[in-house]
């Protein structure tokens, strides 16, 4: 039998970005990631804990808008806490969805949705 990886793979959303510096300065001044690697015009990447989102630059405005990613677990309470105490615009309630999923959404500056989600027993 094999042992586990000491590094599992991992799924990693890459969204996006018409401005890589407003993304950058919106995903750490408001939502808390921090910067991975060096910083490029033309890519970013970003983590907060175990998050983390690649952007890469895109001249079409529409792709963002049309573009999201879920991010799931226990620790989502307490982000849209957070995340409410900071004022993040184009927060959404943290509410019960009909598939069973207490979720909260956050719209980036060029419309990315980042959706959160949890069992409601884990709240």
């Amino acid at each position: 039998m094999a042992l586990p990886a000491a590094d599992p793979a991992r799924s990693i959303p890459v969204l996006a970005s018409p401005d890589i510096k407003a993304t950058r300065d919106f995903y750490r001044d408001q939502l808390g990631f921090g910067i991975v690697g060096p910083e490029m015009d033309d890519y970013l990447i970003m983590r907060r804990n175990e998050m983390e989102i690649h952007f890469w630059k895109s001249d079409d405005r529409k792709l963002p808008e049309v573009s999201s990613c879920y991010i799931r677990g226990g620790e989502v309470p307490a982000l849209h806490a957070e995340f409410s105490a900071r004022g993040v615009e184009k927060l959404s309630p943290f509410t019960v969805r009909p598939w069973n999923m207490k979720e909260f959404y956050v719209w980036d500056p060029h419309g990315n949705l980042l959706r959160f989600g949890c069992a409601p027993e884990e709240v």
